[in-house]
Formats: structure tokens, sequence, C-alpha cells
């Protein structure tokens, strides 16, 4: 398993080397997707809109969606992807080019995980999610993934009144170093979420997931592991979701800038939400396209390569229309933000004071479908 090199993205740049920057570097808009919301899942509310599909009718979803730009795949292990169907995922990569970017550990579904997954105060039910954690691990080593990501949904409590909060991170945290010292080498990205299905779960916003990767790194004792740190890689990474990071009223782009600023965001996971609310997996664009359009300028400020995974759930479209609808959101906000005037906004960036009111302006004109209609606004760059 190769690490992919996150390093640059923690690179500080004067004006000057981030204007050169922003006019030379591009985002490659590699996509993926989850193959779980491929076929519809239970809900709480209603019956199922569309029928269920297996693995094999995901995958031939998946397949005629390469041309579209569909570049990687995400499943969940061992319900989506295990030991007895790996010849059929083999031969699903090699047919279509659709990488498999990651194998995640299945932790918060099973009625024995009540009461949590690694941080479970019951032993018997932790040691389980342990051993489902490392075996994921050994699969993504063994099929070249790029990271595993973590999501802790069912880690976490209700009512806050005598819980000892620091047993539970340390019984998380501690999971996660003796499966990655376990199977060393291999990348977690970890996905903070602040509540639902708990009422509040561990490490549920960004800082606290930055904050997870420093404990966890400064326990691990593998020989490989230590020496990926010491040459300045991070290993306990981030897979912010634009819908988790707005359920916890985070701003998308500062939260994002967080993880690339410690050079640790592994991978992202793009849909719409409204600030705060339930989970609701919109297509992307669907609300807040400033918000998407910010996150993607910040991505590009730090150099980011990673894929850009929908994580969506399509109750009422078919999933590759959804898709599609999400791909091009994401390809219009990019096309918007390489036309921005980067010398400007920079100059406005280091000179608000004379600049005043001068970035809301240009955006109402950069967004308008005929700005030439507007009344001409002054350009603010020396």
């Amino acid at each position: 398993m190769t690490l992919v090199d996150l390093r640059n993205q923690a690179e500080r740049r004067t004006s000057t080397e981030m204007l050169s920057h922003l006019e030379s570097f591009d985002l490659a808009l590699r996509f993926s997707a989850g193959i779980w919301y491929f076929s519809p899942p239970n809900s709480r509310f209603h019956e199922k809109y569309k029928p269920d599909l297996d693995i094999e009718q995901r995958m031939e979803i998946a397949a005629s969606l390469v041309d579209y730009g569909l570049h990687g795949i995400e499943a969940h292990y061992p319900n989506e992807i295990n030991e007895d169907n790996l010849d059929l995922w083999k031969e699903f990569t090699q047919g279509t080019g659709i990488r498999l970017i990651t194998i995640i550990p299945l932790l918060f579904w099973d009625a024995q995980f009540e009461w949590g997954s690694l941080s479970n105060p019951i032993k018997k039910h932790r040691d389980v999610a342990l051993e489902r954690t490392k075996s994921a691990l050994r699969l993504n080593r063994e099929l070249g993934t790029d990271f595993a990501v973590v999501w802790p949904g069912i880690d976490g409590y209700e009512n806050p009144m005598g819980i000892d909060f620091l047993a539970m991170r340390d019984r998380f945290a501690d999971g996660l170093v003796e499966a990655m010292d376990e199977v060393p080498g291999v990348r977690i990205a970890f996905e903070p979420k602040p509540y639902e299905p708990r009422g509040r779960i561990l490490y549920g916003t960004t800082p606290e997931g930055i904050l997870l990767g420093h404990q966890v790194e400064s326990r691990l004792t593998a020989e490989d592991n230590q020496h990926l740190l010491n040459e300045g890689h991070k290993l306990l990474c981030m897979n912010p979701e634009a819908g988790h990071v707005l359920m916890g009223f985070e701003d998308l782009p500062y939260a994002l800038s967080w993880p690339l600023s410690d050079g640790r965001l592994a991978h992202t996971h793009w849909n719409s939400q409204p600030l705060g609310n339930y989970d609701q997996d919109l297509n992307v664009g669907t609300i807040a396209p400033e918000q998407l359009e910010a996150a993607l300028l910040t991505l590009k400020m730090h150099s980011y390569t990673g894929y850009f995974g929908i994580d969506i759930n399509p109750e009422r479209m078919p999933v590759d229309t959804a898709l599609k609808i999400s791909m091009d959101a994401m390809r219009a906000a990019n096309d918007r933000i390489n036309s921005l005037d980067y010398e400007s906004i920079l100059f406005n960036h280091d000179h608000p004071d004379q600049t005043r009111g001068w970035l809301e302006a240009y955006l109402v004109r950069a967004r308008a479908i005929h700005p030439e209609q507007l009344p001409t606004f002054p350009r603010h760059h020396s």
C-alpha cells in the first residue's frame, strides 16, 4: 500500500506565492461514490421507494458512470466487501478502471454495538469492533486502497450525567492505535459527525478530529508507522463530510482549512445540508452553493489532490441521475472559482481597510448570468 503524500497541503505561502499557486494549480475533480446508497437504505418513516439491489447490480450502475467521471468506489466491510467476494471486486475494478479507494469497517450497524464500537465499555463487544477494524485495514493494504475511512456513528451518548468522557475517548483512540500498529502503514481517514444516530457522537467536529489525529499518532509504536511519522506523514487523517460539518454549525471552508493546514486531509465527502438539522445527504449544489465554491477555493489554496467523494441519499430519483447532477454541480462550481480575479481577491485579503465591500460586490458580478448589465465596479489589486 503506497501512502499518498499529503505534506504539501500544509505549505505556507506569501500573497505573491499564493497568487502564483492559484494561477498555476487546478483541482483535479476525480469523483468517487459509496456503493451503499446505490440501493435504497432503511428508513424510520417510510417504505423504500426503490427496489433493493445486490452488489452486482450496484456495480453495473457504477460501471455505466465511468465515462461521466466516476473514478473511485467506496465500500463497507464486511457487508459490502469481504473475504468471500474479493474476486468479484477485483473483476469489477479491473474491468471498469474504477478504483476501490477505501474499505470502511462497519462499526455502527450491529446490535452488539448498541453501547458503542471501539469505545464500548463491554469488552467482548469492543473486541469484535477491534477485530473488524483490523480485518478492514488488512484488506485495505492487500487491495492497495488509499486509506480506511472510520466513522464512529454509534460511539457516543444521550444523557451526559455520570459519563466518564475521558475513558470513552481513550477506549476509542486506543482501539485505533492497536489496529494501526498491528496493520502498520495503512492510513485512516476519520469522519466526524456531531450527532445522529447518537445524541452526541465522540470526536464529532473537525477540530476534535484533528485532536484525535494527534492523540493516536503520539501513541503509535510500530516501526513502520514511526518511520512514516518521522518523515512528516500523517497516519490518522480526516474525511470531512460537508453535511456533517454543517450539522455542527461549522463553516465548511474554514473547517476544511484545519486538516489541510495540518497536512491530514485524506479525502472529502460532498453533499448539501441545511445548517444544523438532521443529516439529509442532498445532491451537491442543492443548498448553499456559496459554501461549495468557498470550500473548493480553500482546497485549491492548499493543493488538494484527493478524490471528491459524492455521499448522498437519492431517495426520489435514480442514483445515476443524482450522481451526474452532483458531479456537474462540482464541475460548475470549480469552473466559477477558476475564473475568479485572484490578484484582486488576495489584495482584498491583505488590505481590508482599502477594499470595504469590494469582495461582496465582486462576487455578485462573478455569479451573475449577465454581469455586463450591472454597473461597473472598481478592480482592486494595487
